[in-house]
């Protein structure tokens, strides 16, 4: 078994650990941010279908580049709007719509033949001025704005922990996150995605409601920054 295969089947148990016995899905989104094609490959072999990637034009060289490989490809970078048509372009899901300007142009730059562009509002759990998101408060306003726009479907909000939290600080994080979800839901907007937790912390993510985790070091090993210097990180 190859060193990638290995450290999948090990997150695969902690996520399993996690659930204790909740048979609530959960998907896994490999970061390969910085990773090799060839990686990438032997992550789709040992059996992850959905791939995170934080730069664009890194990103989009390399779903050509495996354009065999029928990936789910997830945008989890801060989405700036002059690339929102090659987000839209290439993307199957974006992760970190913090602006219903970047919202309006990835709805209208959206392909029509490839269906509707899943996406996550990010809000920022932490209060940390280094991460990206509208306050908690915000999230319900920016929600109705974005859930009308054609081409694109809400499916729910994304936030990260702090990663100098506690346990304890990051469940308390991530509770505020599931409990925004749970109010903008009572509103009628219907959502069904709760993306938090990475390497460090996907247990208190699961613990408070996670749907998705987003991990890259304990499924690749540490990585080398991007040759491109896009971006800032939204995934590890």
């Amino acid at each position: 078994m190859s060193t990638i295969a290995a450290n999948l089947q090990a997150v695969r148990r902690r996520i399993s650990e996690a659930l204790q016995g909740d048979s609530r899905d959960v998907t896994l989104v490999a970061v390969s941010k910085t990773q090799s094609p060839g990686s990438i490959r032997e992550a789709y072999a040992a059996g992850c279908r959905d791939f995170g990637e934080n730069y664009v034009q890194e990103a989009i060289a390399k779903i050509a580049v495996l354009r065999d490989v029928p990936a789910r490809w997830h945008f989890i970078g801060h989405l700036q709007t002059n690339k929102a048509k090659e987000v839209a372009a290439h993307f199957d899901w974006v992760h970190g719509v913090d602006r219903a300007r970047a919202a309006s142009a990835l709805s209208k730059a959206r392909p029509p033949g490839r269906g509707e562009l899943d996406v996550c509002l990010q809000v920022n759990i932490s209060g940390e001025a280094s991460k990206g998101g509208v306050k908690p408060e915000e999230a319900l306003a920016l929600a109705r704005e974005v859930a009308p726009m054609e081409r694109i479907r809400l499916r729910g909000l994304m936030g990260m922990a702090s990663y100098e939290a506690s346990p304890a600080e990051q469940r308390a994080q991530f509770a505020t996150l599931r409990r925004t979800l749970e109010e903008i839901r009572a509103e009628g907007l219907e959502m069904d995605t709760l993306s938090m937790g990475m390497s460090g912390d996907l247990e208190a993510a699961i613990a408070e409601g996670a749907t998705v985790v987003r991990v890259g070091t304990a499924i690749f090993g540490a990585r080398t920054p991007s040759p491109l210097g896009e971006g800032r990180g939204e995934g590890r």
